[in-house]
């Protein structure tokens, strides 16, 4: 009796295994049979009987450790949680605050970033009553909206946040339109569906209900970062402005410098750096690199190294999850 075969075809090749497991192949075109090394044969008879040629599996991705006491970070493109650390534990932001403070001019109807704010006494008095970040701006000069999302961004000026809240609040006086402008970040916040957060200043500095968690700092950050305006202001690492004096000169200003150190680090285009003596060290961030993005948060860290390395960790990770 003839031993029993094990017909294989692959393509335009043909061929069977025979009784002692070595393969004969056939051609398409001559029918001419090549027998091949015993054990070379067997090898290949056994894994394709038994499957054995699939892929390796991939490694599972390793969950970072962060220092900070809270972190959260998504898949910038689809809103997909990556990873969390008490992210809906609400936490002092310091001047993360201050992307909430953009948004809310970014999102005012008919903006004009070439509209001309005057600064007040107002403004540097405040920065001098709470010993606040300044971007150094001088009383009496005329300084345009873009000029003031810079100064706010780069430099963490609060006496441009405070500019920018006087412009597009409502009332009568600079308490009264500051304090508009703090509820239309707060209703920001509600439409956002940030359920943890509550703003009581344009800049961060907490009258004691300043709080938000980073869920809720990225879901603020994202949104902002659909406006091109917003994108371009935040990757920026220095930028001059030129303002108009009193007499109707032009004063070129001291370059503000990003205080995000990171950026582009690992395709790291933003989005705002916080720290206080009770927040600690925070960041709210974003990359983008071969076309996988990435945003989060990261709240009451140690120290600005440990900040660092918590975001440097969650990014990779970020890059590694969707990939």
């Amino acid at each position: 009796m003839r031993p029993l075969r094990h017909p294989f075809q692959l393509g335009r090749i043909t061929g069977e295994f025979d009784v002692f497991g070595v393969f004969q192949l056939t051609t398409a075109t001559k029918g001419l049979r090549v027998r091949r090394a015993a054990a070379v044969a067997l090898t290949t008879g056994a894994m394709l009987a038994t499957g054995a040629l699939t892929a390796a599996p991939a490694q599972a991705v390793t969950t970072p450790t962060i220092t900070a006491k809270g972190g959260y970070l998504m898949n910038g493109a689809t809103g997909k949680t990556l990873f969390t650390k008490s992210a809906d534990t609400k936490r002092l932001t310091a001047s993360t605050t201050k992307v909430m403070t953009a948004k809310v001019v970014l999102s005012q109807s008919n903006l004009n970033l070439d509209a001309k704010v005057t600064i007040k006494k107002a403004y540097s008095d405040y920065i001098v009553a709470n010993g606040a970040s300044s971007a150094g701006l001088i009383v009496g000069d005329k300084v345009t909206v873009r000029q003031l999302l810079y100064g706010m961004m780069l430099k963490s000026g609060c006496d441009a946040a405070m500019a920018l809240a006087d412009k597009y609040g409502s009332g009568t006086t600079v308490a009264a339109r500051t304090k508009n402008f703090i509820g239309k970040m707060n209703t920001m916040a509600k439409n956002l569906g940030m359920t943890n957060t509550h703003f009581d200043s344009f800049d961060g500095i907490s009258k004691g209900s300043n709080a938000s968690t980073p869920r809720d700092l990225t879901k603020v950050a994202r949104s902002a970062l659909k406006s091109s305006t917003f994108k371009t202001v935040v990757k920026t690492k220095s930028y001059t402005a030129k303002t108009i004096t009193k007499t109707g000169s032009t004063r070129t200003m001291a370059a503000w410098k990003n205080t995000n150190t990171l950026l582009g680090w690992n395709g790291t285009l933003g989005v705002k750096t916080g720290s206080g003596t009770e927040a600690k060290y925070c960041l709210v961030f974003a990359a983008t690199l071969n076309g996988e993005s990435v945003i989060g948060a990261v709240l009451t860290a140690p120290s600005e190294a440990d900040r660092t390395a918590d975001v440097k960790k969650l990014i990779n990770y970020g890059y590694a999850k969707i990939s």
